[in-house]
């Protein structure tokens, strides 16, 4: 078992162990994966295949009561439920402990679960798949169709270079919080680091931010340890005695605490990063992974659109003909027209394994409406259901031809059972963001 070794113990006053009691019952508390969700994710594990996704998931898990995206209100119950603890607590015999060695083993697990949390989003920006480079229906929709979170996160999916630097940052913070000695400066750059997560979150409202203030508190808990010490150094420049204590561990508990440590630091450093490099090159979650009609990917003017044999002019205002269409390398058609498109406004990361749950390219977006769609090859058969969770329901069959490489012609039913006929002529479309700089772009 571990003792203590330290020269000179720092003394507990009456006052500091009440607070004490409180804060360590809410970071317990708040670290153990107490959530709603957490059956739901452990239980959808196939463990013998573990993905990625399985293991962002478990990383990304925290004290939740209520269902759906995170919210204070669980802090607040978090925080009642430690404030009768801690009362508790202080009239059993079990008050007069080591607050010395409680102290470091509630750093210990402060600083596990907040290495865990941001190695977590670490690696799915190192290789980018949190923000990824958007797709062609992103490309050809118009800028004020975009909610801010939607604009943010593609202004960052079009420099993976870049998205991977803030990945590696959070990962390097992640990997110091694993030892002792490095702990504070894990903690200070997650600090700086998530800091700004939680201001761009308010400002492009994003669905992050109380989980980024999550991740800040337990980096305040953390460099709380050496901050004192610290000012008193630099700012004051005082004469400065260094914490002395340290756990000694011998025998078997020494070994026990080294197999531990190899076990997390192996499975979520190394077997997630190689599951997430393998997850970029395979399956990046946040776009469908079955593939669409082959080689249709692009966008395709309308030409031509009848509606129960009538043929509808081209009108800018008009809700019901479409202007444009796109075909993307997977499963998703998005149909661009003046109907109006209540935005699908899920904002927080969530990482899905079925195609039909991965919302990305429609989340914060209007001006189109998208359809995941099956082909039948042989009847020539595509059957559209329409993503977005407001539009539940809504299909539409079509008979697909194509008569030349540039040309879809698509019949059959909408949404209403009206017949409709449209002719597709793809557009051969140059994308200044997918051209290297170096080369003239010419129109």
């Amino acid at each position: 078992m571990s003792k203590t070794n330290t020269s000179s113990p720092p003394l507990w006053t009456d006052r500091e162990k009440q607070i004490f009691r409180f804060f360590f019952l809410f970071f317990i508390l708040q670290a153990a994966p107490l959530s709603v969700d957490f059956f739901k994710v452990v239980f959808s594990f196939n463990w013998l295949h573990i993905s990625y996704g399985d293991i962002f998931n478990l990383t990304r898990l925290s004290a939740k009561f209520l269902p759906g995206a995170d919210s204070f209100v669980n802090w607040i119950i978090v925080a009642g439920i430690a404030i009768i603890g801690a009362i508790g607590w202080g009239r059993t015999k079990y008050k007069e402990v080591d607050y010395n060695q409680l102290y470091y083993w509630l750093r210990v697990v402060v600083r596990y679960r907040l290495a865990i949390g941001i190695i977590g989003y670490g690696f799915i920006k190192f290789f980018p798949l949190q923000a990824p480079f958007p797709s062609i229906s992103n490309l050809n929709t118009s800028y004020g169709d975009f909610t801010d979170w939607k604009i943010f996160s593609m202004s960052l999916g079009i420099v993976p270079a870049y998205e991977s630097f803030l990945g590696a940052i959070e990962i390097l913070a992640g990997m110091l919080l694993f030892f002792r000695k490095t702990a504070t400066i894990g903690a200070a750059i997650i600090l700086v680091f998530t800091g700004n997560v939680f201001i761009s979150n308010l400002a492009y409202e994003g669905g992050e931010f109380v989980y980024a203030t999550y991740l800040i508190t337990f980096a305040l808990f953390v460099l709380w340890f050496d901050a004192q010490r610290i000012y008193k150094l630099v700012s004051l420049e005082q004469p400065t005695a260094p914490n002395r204590f340290k756990p000694h561990f011998a025998g078997k508990t020494k070994t026990l605490r080294w197999v531990l440590k190899t076990l997390v630091v192996f499975f979520f450093v190394f077997f997630y990063g190689f599951k997430t490099y393998s997850g970029f090159h395979q399956d990046p979650y946040q776009f469908p992974r079955t593939k669409g009609l082959s080689k249709a990917a692009g966008i395709y003017n309308v030409s031509e659109f009848k509606i129960n044999g009538r043929t509808l002019p081209y009108a800018a205002a008009d809700s019901v003909r479409w202007k444009d269409v796109v075909f993307e390398k997977w499963a998703t058609i998005s149909v661009r027209s003046d109907r109006e498109v209540v935005v699908d406004s899920a904002n927080y990361e969530q990482v899905f394994k079925n195609d039909k749950d991965r919302d990305y390219e429609l989340a914060g977006t209007a001006g189109r409406h998208y359809y995941s769609y099956t082909v039948d090859s042989v009847n020539h058969v595509l059957l559209l259901d329409n993503k977005n969770p407001h539009y539940r329901g809504e299909q539409l069959r079509l008979n697909y031809s194509r008569p030349d490489s540039a040309t879809i012609i698509l019949k059959g039913t909408d949404q209403h059972h009206n017949s409709i006929d449209v002719v597709l002529n793809k557009i051969d479309k140059k994308y200044p963001l997918k051209l290297s700089r170096r080369k003239a772009l010419k129109l």
